[in-house]
């Protein structure tokens, strides 16, 4: 059996050293701010979180750019070199072109390394519902799965991963193209706030709405109690645009009334931040659908 490592990209918003941990290697997607360029790594080496954030608030625009083909080329030959195959699992590819570009350096790769795998998954997840999915690969890796068998199970997870999150100014929403002008301000005058959910293919639906920043928490929280499976045998995760003390209630409620397996909290990485804006909150776990 070939060895085989894990790769992604910085969407996946892990932890840096729990991804070092689960030996999953990330490529960057790009964060412009203020108009300068930054490669938003993992460790935050290129730009902090908290430097972000705060440029956002004081009004910065921001935008994003994909990892392109000769990033995932670079950040690939080194194991295909070693002998290694590689078993990509990347951003929903309705949400970036970045599974696209790791398909076209996978084919450009394959011609000068025949004797090697790659494997490109679309994860049709992003932030930490990507992050969840890597973390269960990993640990079906450490297992004993081959290549083979891994990508099989990923597959099969990947209908189960639930995205469900909302957001704090709905401004960053119509920036982005997902609501209009017209309704942002509308719902910004009436305090009403978007429960939004990633679909089976992968992209941004509209679900529900709440009226006021505490409602929309806890309409996560009824969210997860109505879909999750099997709670108390697995691993919430929960991340946010710079409002811990936000994930910090939800992880509690969570925590007192179900009582999971365990809760991983991280922060949104600046690409996702990027569309989401300060307040965004959201949780994902496994469920009978998304």
């Amino acid at each position: 059996m070939s060895e085989y490592v894990i790769m992604s990209d910085s969407c996946c918003d892990l932890p840096a050293d729990f991804a070092k941990a689960l030996n999953i290697d990330t490529v960057p997607l790009i964060v412009n701010l203020n108009n300068v360029e930054y490669k938003n790594y993992l460790d935050e080496r290129e730009i902090t979180l908290s430097a972000f954030y705060k440029g956002l608030r004081k009004g910065y625009t921001a935008f994003t750019s994909a990892a392109n083909a000769d990033m995932f080329i670079t950040q690939m030959t080194p194991y295909l070199e070693n002998g290694q195959d590689i078993v990509y699992i990347g951003l929903s590819s309705l949400l970036s072109v970045t599974y696209q570009n790791a398909c076209m350096a996978a084919e450009e790769l394959k011609e000068n390394y025949p004797d090697r795998t790659i494997v490109c998954i679309d994860s049709r997840c992003a932030s930490l519902g990507q992050g969840l999915l890597l973390c269960l690969a990993a640990k079906e890796k450490a297992s004993g799965k081959n290549l083979e068998e891994l990508t099989a199970h990923v597959q099969e997870t990947i209908p189960h991963i639930c995205h469900w999150f909302t957001v704090d100014d709905l401004h960053f929403l119509k920036r982005g193209g997902r609501i209009s002008s017209a309704t942002a301000s509308f719902g910004s005058i009436l305090h009403i706030k978007p429960i939004l959910r990633l679909n089976d293919e992968g992209g941004i639906v509209s679900a529900d709405k709440a009226r006021g920043r505490g409602t929309s928490i806890k309409a996560l929280y009824q969210k997860l109690t109505e879909s999750a499976m099997d709670i108390s045998g697995q691993t919430v995760m929960i991340c946010h645009a710079d409002c811990s003390e936000d994930a910090d209630y939800l992880a509690n409620k969570i925590k007192n009334a179900l009582n999971p397996a365990d809760i991983i909290i991280s922060p949104i990485g600046p690409v996702i931040g990027a569309h989401a804006g300060p307040g965004a909150i959201a949780v994902f776990f496994i469920g009978d659908k998304r």
